[in-house]
């Protein structure tokens, strides 16, 4: 890493556990000491970690569910006004509200709406697309995908103090701990 360039800037501090477990207890720690900024990778989702991090719910039901009702209000106000206001056709003495013939073209246009509410949604909510991430210059993480558990505690957080975080990381159990730079 060069650390001692002026155009490099500390992203936080990387530590790399042993097992799932002594990951879950340092994200307690870490919640416990106050810190806010940091986060969890493992090769797995680790049953109990969102408890451990204390994450709050996601709103991503929220988005879908709202996209699902703009596609079905938008179905519905668009063959409405086509078959109603637009170009009203009276077929064999039909009322021209059919709301059984309609339902399709709802059903299809809520689902398509809440599938981009879902993709555009997720990709807001985790900040993408990104193309490149600091955490991607150290060698010791690509472990990530495969038999490493780390926590990152980022610089971004109030508290953060370079030593206190290491200190803080070796207490909890950490292997290796290293300082990841933003280029």
């Amino acid at each position: 890493m060069k650390s001692t360039d002026s155009d490099t800037k500390l992203y936080g501090v990387l530590a790399e556990f042993r097992n799932p477990k002594e990951l879950t207890d340092a994200a307690r720690l870490i919640i416990a000491k106050g810190y806010q900024k940091f986060d969890t990778f493992s090769p797995f989702p680790i049953h109990g970690m969102d408890k451990a991090m204390k994450l709050k719910k996601s709103k991503l039901g929220w988005i879908v569910f709202s996209h699902g009702l703009l596609g079905f209000a938008g179905a519905f106000a668009m063959i409405y006004f086509m078959m109603v206001a637009d170009y009203p056709l009276n077929i064999s003495g039909k009322s021209l509200v059919n709301i059984p013939a309609w339902i399709p073209v709802i059903f299809e246009l809520t689902v398509l709406l809440s599938a981009f509410g879902a993709v555009f949604g997720m990709f807001f909510l985790n900040g993408l697309p990104r193309l490149n991430h600091p955490l991607f210059n150290s060698d010791n993480f690509k472990k990530a995908t495969d038999d490493g558990y780390f926590v990152c505690i980022e610089s971004e957080d109030p508290q953060f103090e370079q030593e206190k975080v290491q200190k803080l990381l070796r207490e909890a159990g950490a292997e290796n701990i290293e300082l990841i730079f933003d280029e």
